[in-house]
């Protein structure tokens, strides 16, 4: 009698467990959800964004700072002998924005993440959140460079709360609560990402006369950013109690040292600085991982970032072309994800990501190389099959090495754009992802969970 009810008391908090654990999926869901369509309102509106900036400035103000980074690019281009193509700086710009939104995203990341291990979950993501309202703001009162820059670097530095959901989730208490919130944050991204250029695309459409094109895109990206505030103010419960916190800031800034330093990452000392450390082999098997997985994702980022560039350029995207763009490739992704990505059975990871990588080499030559929309869209297409299949559980030492090339990649693939043009930039860098590819192939077998 008394092991009975026992074993209903246990099945009583069991229950109890998984109900508390699937809110708190369900509330990380839409609060990254929400916070994805406002950060992805801008994406088909950066080239027309940059060309606004440079026309005022060059029109009204005379000395702002797109115009002081426009002569330094000129005098550069000079002094080394290429002639100036000043339609290429926007995509310069656009790429030197991209790096430093992501290289303080890099940063920022596993210092809220250590600051979230001692003061807890809830009040950090709740600052992460003021600061990308502060950020939006700022973009919605921009009328120069200057200040839009300042409000990408602010939105860089509060971007951490991306991976203080991740930390939410790896705070659930059973595997299976894990995995599904984990899924769940990929199916965030995948909206977020799919919808939102589409609905900054409309926005933008419908300006009316007088008004600044992107105002009414910022304003509902401040929107969402207040209305996630609110949600996870009142909704979202601390995950991490006070008994499983780290004693000081300071002890988790300690540990979060090896996810700032590069050479650590390649190296993956936190792990082998773990209690339990992985063997030799398998050691040997993450080295190689990390560095294939920096690799595809330095070249891939850097080309995705010039794509709306070369659409905005050689084909006169508007900003609904763009966002249908954007909308097409979402879709294309979320398809191949659900009908493919997810059959692929343990242990042929590793092949299907090298399947993966090799359509993308075809892909960036087509689009590189378009000559007409046809060409275009059959590049898109190859594309999105090719970065469907790449996404995954990436923790941790990964999503520290992803966000370090996101970093890299954007500036120098618009710096080889700027001087040899799209298609020599398409076609090296596609070329390129032969290494990740060769890298792949030597790790012989898959990797065992230690």
């Amino acid at each position: 009698m008394a092991s009975r009810e026992k074993g209903t008391s246990s099945s009583s908090i069991s229950d109890k467990q998984e109900h508390n654990s699937s809110r708190v999926i369900t509330i990380v869901f839409l609060a990254l959800f929400i916070d994805l369509l406002g950060f992805a309102l801008i994406l088909p509106l950066f080239p027309s964004i940059l060309d606004y900036y440079s026309q005022t400035e060059l029109s009204v103000l005379q000395d702002g700072f797109y115009l002081l980074l426009q002569r330094g690019v000129d005098w550069f281009a000079v002094m080394a002998g290429i002639p100036p193509e000043r339609k290429y700086n926007s995509v310069l710009f656009g790429g030197l924005i991209g790096s430093i939104f992501s290289i303080l995203q890099f940063f920022s990341s596993p210092l809220t993440g250590a600051m979230s291990d001692s003061l807890g979950r809830r009040p950090v993501i709740l600052m992460t959140v003021i600061g990308l309202i502060t950020s939006y703001s700022l973009w919605a009162a921009s009328r120069t460079f200057g200040v839009f820059l300042l409000s990408r670097i602010i939105g860089g530095i509060s971007k951490g709360n991306v991976s203080l959901s991740t930390a939410i989730v790896a705070d659930l208490h059973s595997p299976k609560a894990r995995s599904k919130g984990m899924a769940m944050i990929g199916v965030a991204f995948s909206l977020g990402f799919t919808l939102g250029p589409m609905i900054g695309a409309y926005l933008a459409m419908q300006t009316a006369k007088g008004e600044v094109f992107y105002l009414r895109s910022a304003l509902v990206a401040l929107m969402f950013a207040v209305a996630d505030l609110i949600f996870i103010f009142f909704l979202l419960p601390e995950t991490l109690p006070k008994e499983n916190r780290v004693s000081s800031v300071t002890s988790g800034f300690q540990a979060a040292v090896d996810l700032l330093s590069p050479l650590a990452l390649f190296r993956f000392s936190a792990v082998t600085r773990g209690k339990e450390s992985p063997s030799e082999e398998n050691l040997q098997n993450l080295k190689i991982l990390g560095l294939a997985y920096f690799l595809y994702l330095f070249l891939f980022s850097g080309l995705e970032y010039t794509l709306s560039f070369l659409t905005h350029q050689r084909f006169q995207f508007s900003s609904m072309q763009q966002g249908k763009m954007f909308f097409f490739i979402g879709i294309t992704m979320a398809v191949i994800q659900g009908g493919y990505a997810r059959r692929i059975k343990p242990g042929n990871e590793i092949r299907a990501v090298k399947r993966a990588i090799i359509l993308l080499i075809p892909a960036f030559l087509l689009i590189g190389w378009a000559a007409n929309v046809a060409m275009l869209g059959a590049g898109l297409l190859l594309y999105s099959c090719g970065s469907a299949s790449q996404k995954g559980r990436v923790m941790g030492i990964l999503r520290s090495l992803g966000a370090l090339a996101r970093a890299l990649g954007p500036i120098l693939s618009a710096t080889v754009y700027w001087l040899a043009g799209a298609e020599v930039c398409f076609t090296l860098c596609g070329a390129f992802f032969l290494v990740p590819f060769a890298l792949l192939g030597s790790v012989k077998e898959p990797l065992k969970e230690e």
